[in-house]
């Protein structure tokens, strides 16, 4: 769900972190900080989320169930 209740509070999802690489972030108020950080100052930024791929469906019928 993107607009869920519960949200992880890590600096991930900060809207104010920006990205130095896979495991730094830098805070507006806390600098240079691990991606799991958490600080009392977060806001949630939607658009820093990026959500799981789909499950890919498998057919339920063959070739064999339309055939006469």
């Amino acid at each position: 769900m993107l607009f869920r209740k519960k949200i992880d509070r890590y600096c991930t999802y900060c809207q104010f972190a920006g990205k130095i690489d896979d495991e730094t972030m830098v805070c507006q108020f806390c600098g240079i900080v691990p991606s799991g950080h958490r600080c009392r100052r977060f806001r949630y930024d939607p658009l820093r989320r990026i959500p799981g791929r789909p499950s890919v469906r498998k057919p339920e019928h063959d070739d064999a169930d339309f055939s006469l």
